[in-house]
């Protein structure tokens, strides 16, 4: 079954949207209609209302989702914020308003179409055609039936029938899409000046009563959120290894045995032959003729090896190799019958055999190469060996204490000492875990979790999130395992919990200082260039002026070349008909004074010209769709309830 929806990944997106977003597809249109509003109204639309259960359970199905595409990778607090709530409630409404709609204007889709839409979707097609039983197989592993899952695409076109048709008829007029072509493609050649902020910070002061003032009037922003600290135990690949112990000579001995294929290339020869055929049933004297003129061609051969190719091809009776040279090309061990072997092994280098007798008649053979047995000792390969055979047995002893810790550690929730003990795991302990991600070292020492070697252990939302839960903050108790990654274990307990507080002045002074003497490098960077500026416009001695400035670099604004957007705007907003031309603007490293030399007008491109119309259209029907759907709203009253904004608060019990 798993197999089954891995393969089909795509489809089970689909049948996801179906399912989940939003919420109550397969009841339909008409459903919708006919659902009982729970005891709070959030949004009323017309006569019907987006109802607080149906918002709840959108937002559970909504983060079901989620965890599953981020295979359980995923944050819950990202959506546990006003504009993340305020996005689903309205995408809610937008729904409730489409159904409304389709509703009043009796909007219908025929069986003709659900089925044309349904055998056009890749998913239920083989070579191309639509496949009942691909169809039934697909929905049976989604746990769907045929009838509802038409019934919920039956909605969803007529759905599609409210907005569709607005974004199908945007199109954007020619000339406003050749004025986009012309914009993005136009070229200018500038040469840029910079007055970097580094330049100026050797030269600034910061004062006690600076950094007083800095502290006292922008306290929010050195708040520190909620935090913990960690005590955790890390079962992983090297844990494993190191619990396997010594290895006896023997087995590893044994390992090189079974796969010296892996470790020795074996010998191989590469022959031409010429072939006197044997007819199957033939009569001795027919044999003995056979093996007569077998053995005159040898003598031949072997007088004039240089000769074979040759005599291959006029005496061969192999037809198939003769034109070639009696060619047959690499053979190793194992791949002839013994006799054939046993002879084109025992040849040298350029050696003639004598005539040896195996299927299809009498063969002489010609070693034209031979390469011996070549690769590596047991002796050689051991320190190689050894740590294939450990890392198998390591794999098999991860899957041993992955076991025993979840044992350990449920049996003796409040302590991780017995999973140590028992399992040879060493305990740990950082600081510095928050809610949202990990502190530095600069705001809480040389334990940051950060700054650990098991920093991406608390990267993992699942992690954090397991942290802040309940059990784990007022009981101090032990996690489950948690699988950070698949040869990486962690089982967490918090040690200590810190609330959302302040730093105290000492603790950020150094990170203040940095702040204030940036902030009045920047503004001493811009003071100057701003001045240059001011001078270069003044000045009618263009050669002169430009000696300050960089090589030359064309830019568009499809290819900026490295520039910051605030200095490619900058450079754009130059006229044309002024140059050369000055433009300054204050830039990631500092204030940056461009000199715009030349422009170049842009060539006319088909793909780009192919790709803006779709782009454009697109965005066009999205904003003619938002527009419609703008109008709908006030044509059917929308309007939010008191309760509606408790819920985007965060406050609903």
């Amino acid at each position: 079954m798993f197999d089954f929806i891995r393969t089909n990944r795509r489809f089970m997106m689909l049948i996801l949207l179906v399912l989940v977003l939003p919420s109550f597809v397969l009841i339909g249109v008409s459903g919708y209609t006919n659902y009982v509003s729970g005891d709070k109204d959030l949004v009323v639309v017309g006569d019907s209302a987006v109802t607080l259960q149906e918002f709840e359970m959108a937002r559970r199905n909504q983060l079901e989702q989620l965890q599953r595409n981020t295979m359980g990778r995923f944050d819950p607090e990202v959506l546990n914020t006003r504009a993340a709530r305020e996005m689903l409630l309205e995408s809610l409404v937008d729904r409730r308003v489409m159904v409304t709609i389709a509703n009043e204007e009796r909007f219908s889709v025929s069986d003709g179409a659900l089925r044309n839409s349904i055998a056009e979707m890749p998913e239920f097609q083989e070579d191309g055609q639509f496949s009942a039983e691909r169809y039934n197989q697909l929905l049976a592993a989604a746990g769907l039936s045929p009838r509802d899952f038409e019934q919920g695409q039956r909605g969803e076109l007529a759905l599609q029938r409210v907005l569709g048709p607005v974004s199908a008829s945007a199109a954007v007029p020619t000339s406003i899409r050749e004025r986009v072509q012309a914009a993005l493609t136009e070229s200018r050649t500038v040469r840029l000046r910079t007055f970097p902020i580094s330049d100026f910070q050797k030269d600034i002061v910061v004062s006690e009563a600076d950094i007083k003032a800095w502290y006292d009037g922008n306290s929010e922003r050195l708040k520190v959120a909620d935090q913990v600290a960690v005590e955790y135990l890390v079962l992983n690949e090297d844990v494993a290894m190191k619990a396997v112990g010594d290895i006896s000579e023997e087995d590893l001995r044994s390992y090189y045995e079974q796969n010296k294929a892996r470790y020795v290339t074996p010998p191989r020869v590469n022959v031409s032959h010429i072939q006197i055929s044997v007819a199957s049933g033939a009569s001795e004297q027919d044999r003995d003729a056979a093996r007569q003129k077998a053995e005159v061609v040898a003598e031949r051969v072997k007088a004039d090896p240089s000769s074979f190719a040759e005599v291959a091809r006029t005496e061969s009776q192999d037809v198939g190799t003769a034109r070639d040279g009696g060619q047959l090309g690499w053979v190793r061990p194992g791949t002839w019958p013994a006799a054939l072997e046993e002879a084109v092994f025992a040849l040298k280098e350029g050696e003639v055999s004598g005539v040896v007798e195996g299927p299809g008649g009498f063969h002489v053979f010609i070693a034209n190469r031979v390469e011996a047995e070549k690769g590596e000792t047991f002796e050689e390969a051991r320190a190689k060996v050894e740590d294939e055979v450990r890392r198998q047995l390591a794999a098999e002893r991860f899957a041993e204490m992955a076991t025993r810790l979840t044992d350990l550690v449920y049996d003796n929730p409040s302590s991780l000492e017995p999973a140590a003990q028992a399992l040879g795991l060493e305990p740990r302990l950082v600081e510095g875990v928050t809610r949202d991600g990990l502190l530095g070292v600069e705001d809480v020492g040389e334990r940051a979790a950060a700054a650990s070697a098991d920093a991406a252990i608390f990267e993992d939302p699942r992690v954090r999130s397991t942290l802040f839960s309940t059990a784990l903050l007022n009981e101090k108790s032990n996690s489950g395992v948690i699988e950070v990654s698949s040869d990486t274990l962690a089982v967490v307990r918090v040690a200590s919990f810190e609330p959302a507080h302040v730093p105290p002045l000492e603790q950020v002074k150094g990170r203040i200082e940095a702040i204030l003497a940036a902030e009045a490098a920047s503004k001493a960077a811009a003071e100057a260039g701003e001045k240059a500026l001011a001078a270069l416009r003044e000045s009618t001695a263009d050669a002169e002026s430009s000696d300050a400035f960089g090589t030359p670099l064309t830019v568009s604004r499809m290819d900026s070349q490295g520039l910051a957007k605030p200095v490619l705007d900058a450079v754009f907003s130059a006229r044309p008909d002024q140059l050369p031309a000055y433009v300054g603007v204050t830039g990631p490293q500092g204030y940056v004074v461009a000199r715009v030399e030349s422009v170049q007008p842009g060539e006319p491109n088909e793909m780009l010209a192919a790709g803006l119309d779709m782009e454009l259209s697109r965005s066009l029907g999205m904003a003619e769709q938002q527009a419609v759907m703008r109008e709908m709203r006030v044509r059917l009253g929308v309007k939010r309830t008191a309760d509606a904004e408790e819920v985007l608060a965060g406050e609903e019990g």
